[in-house]
Parts: structure tokens; C-alpha cells; sequence
């Protein structure tokens, strides 16, 4: 767990007691990444100043950055009345293969008072070492107190994604090991097909989860969600309309499905179908921002501008970032005659500084799971 060239900074500096030329010599040479400059005059200003704890915990800790652990621990180790010092002791040690000794050490430093940016660091060790020894529990544990403390830390950040993906990595191992042949092999397999932009292959795979358990939720939802990402042709939206009616047998009441097969029939010209599949929509989720849109657009084409203003004004205050619906709601100000409030939209549009690209295309676009 490396510390950034600024922590030296932080540590020492403002002690205010290192204000002298070879430090700053150490300091230029560290903000220019000149290690052997900044070793260098870190040694050099040991030795003038043997007795100086502040000399020898900037050197220490400075190895530490290298990672020169072994040379930081003894660096470090005749400071042992100091808690930043003792902190990367423990640090140093756990990176020379002691979590086991000095976790409970971490962990003590993390969790008690002192300076925060020490105690940051405590954690960040902490966790390591328990994701080391595979106590999952203490690592989440000490994670939610990081990202607590430190939400915006890109460090925390960092280790949480990680411990998140090997726990993924790990779950997956498991599943294809002790369950090759459950359909949720397949669905996994799909799902990361689609990660990957392989929508053929996560099609097929999603079909071999159907044909193991037809009957289960939201896979015929994704076959056809995979299917309209891998293509717009007439075949593929039509094949993709048929899965979501498949799962709609299974889940009448999913919202999401109705919604894609109201897009579909309104890009199909089926128009007097495409409607009430979208108030369906907008029935069974009323906060749904893309079908009050693309039941809004469906209405404004046939010409119902001044009825469908306030379906349009819902879908602007449900998606107020949406160009598409700023767009729409433009065109019925202005087809019902209401021109001061089409300039004004045609202002918020401006602000988005992008042409509308069409909730249709956008929904396509899409990869995330259902809202």
C-alpha cells in the first residue's frame, strides 16, 4: 500500500521544525520523482541531525513510499513512542509477510482516535491483511468504516472495487465449479458476454439458460435485451418483441418488459398497438421518465399537442438531464401555440449543448439492469 510523495509532506511539514536547506533539497526532489535525489538528502540530513525524531520518521516513512520496508522498519523502529511511527512499523511489517502478527495492531490503530490521515492509512492495511487472510466479514466491515470516513478516497475506493471483484471472481469459481450444469451457469456466462459486447454469444447463452428452466424470471427479458443490442434489424427487434412477450407470460406486472415491447411495436409502425402497452407502462411504474416520454412522443405524432403537454412536462421533471424529453415537450409548447414556453424549453435544450438523439436509440444504448 503505497503512500503518495504528499503524506511526507503531511507528516512532517507542518510540524514546522524541518525548515532547513536539505529538506528542502528532499522536498524539490520529491515533488520532481527523484528518488535517489531525495534518499540522498534524507541520509544526509539523518546524519546532521542524528537526534531529530521528525528526520528520522521523514526518512522512514519515505522508504516506506519506496518500498524499502525492511529499511523502513529500521528506520522507523527507535521511534516506537510514536504512534505515526508505530503505524508504519505495522504497515512495513504487514508488507514483509506479518498481517498475522500486526493485523490486530491495524485494526486498533484504524478504529482509535488520533490523526486521520494516519488512521487512513492503518485501514488501508487492515483490510489488506484481512482480504489476505480471508476474513470477508472483518474486510467488509472495515471497508463501510473506510468509505465512511474517506468517501471520496480514491485509495478506499480503489480496495473496495477490488475486494468486490475478487469476491465476484471468487462466487463465479464456485458456481461453475459446484454447479456446471444449474442454468445460472449459463445466465452468468451471458451476463459477461454482454460486459464483454459479445451479444451473440450472450444470446445463445441466455437461450441454453431457457431451455434448462423456461419458467425463470428475467431471462427471457434478457434475451431480448441482448438481442436488441446486437442488432436493429426488423428480425432481431421482432425475435427480441417476442421474448419480452414471453416474459410478460411469466411476470405480467414487469413494467421494464412492457415498455420494450411498446418501443418495439412504435418502431415496428404499429402505433395503435404501441400505446396502450406504454400506458401499461406507465401504469405499473408511474415514476417510469422513458415511457411517460415515449407515450408523450406517440401522442404529440398523432397530433394530441395540447393533451399531451403534461405527460411531457412529468417526463421533463422525472429525467430534467433528458434531451430527447426537453425536445418533445419543445415541439407540443410549440404545435399547441404556446411559443414564450417553447423558447423556454428550446433554452433548457441549448443548455444541454446536444442534439436529441431519440429515446429509442437511447434505450437501445443502454446496458444497465432494470429501474
Amino acid at each position: 500500500m503505497p503512500v503518495t510523495s504528499s503524506a511526507v509532506l503531511m507528516l512532517v511539514v507542518s510540524i514546522g521544525v524541518l525548515n532547513c536547506q536539505t529538506f528542502e533539497q528532499a522536498m524539490e526532489a520529491i515533488a520532481r520523482h527523484d528518488t535517489r535525489a531525495a534518499e540522498a538528502a534524507l541520509e544526509a540530513l539523518g546524519r546532521a541531525r542524528p537526534q531529530d525524531r521528525e528526520v528520522a520518521l521523514a526518512r522512514g516513512v519515505y522508504l516506506f513510499q519506496l518500498g524499502k520496508f525492511v529499511a523502513a522498519r529500521e528506520a522507523l523502529a527507535p521511534l516506537a513512542a510514536d504512534s505515526r511511527a508505530e503505524t508504519f512499523v505495522l504497515l512495513s511489517r504487514a508488507a514483509t509477510g506479518e498481517c498475522v502478527a500486526v493485523a490486530g495492531g491495524l485494526r486498533s490503530r484504524f478504529q482509535g482516535g488520533g490523526d486521520a490521515r494516519i488512521r487512513r492509512f492503518a485501514g488501508l492495511g487492515a483490510v489488506q491483511c484481512a482480504i489476505a487472510a480471508g476474513d470477508v466479514e472483518a474486510a467488509a466491515a472495515l471497508l463501510n468504516r473506510l468509505r465512511a470516513g474517506y468517501p471520496g478516497d480514491a485509495d478506499v475506493l480503489y480496495l473496495s472495487a477490488r475486494f468486490h471483484l475478487r469476491g465476484w471472481n471468487d462466487a463465479v469459481h464456485d458456481l461453475f465449479q459446484k454447479a456446471p450444469s444449474s442454468y445460472r451457469v449459463n445466465q452468468i456466462s451471458a451476463e459477461i458476454f454482454e460486459i464483454q459486447g459479445n451479444y451473440a454469444a450472450a444470446a445463445g447463452e441466455y437461450r441454453k439458460a431457457i431451455e434448462k428452466n423456461p419458467r425463470a424470471v428475467n431471462l427471457h427479458y434478457r434475451l431480448g435485451r441482448a438481442l436488441l443490442l446486437g442488432s436493429h434489424e426488423p428480425a432481431a427487434l421482432e425475435q427480441a418483441r417476442q421474448e419480452f412477450e414471453r416474459e410478460l407470460e411469466i411476470n405480467p406486472n414487469d413494467a421494464v418488459a412492457e415498455y420494450q415491447v411498446g418501443q418495439i411495436l412504435a418502431a415496428q409502425q404499429k402505433t395503435a398497438a404501441a400505446r396502450p402497452r406504454l400506458e401499461r407502462a406507465l401504469e405499473l411504474k408511474p415514476d417510469f421518465a422513458e415511457a411517460a416520454l415515449a407515450l408523450g412522443r406517440l401522442r404529440l405524432g398523432s397530433g394530441e399537442a395540447a393533451q399531451v403537454i403534461p405527460l411531457l412536462e412529468k417526463a421533463v421533471r422525472l429525467a430534467p438531464a433528458s434531451e430527447p424529453a426537453h425536445y418533445q415537450l419543445m415541439l407540443a409548447y410549440r404545435n399547441a401555440g404556446r411559443e414564450a414556453d417553447a423558447l423556454r424549453e428550446k433554452g433548457e435544450l441549448d443548455k444541454l449543448q446536444q442534439l436529441p438523439s431519440g429515446e429509442f436509440t437511447e434505450f437501445l444504448k443502454k446496458l444497465g439492469e432494470k429501474r
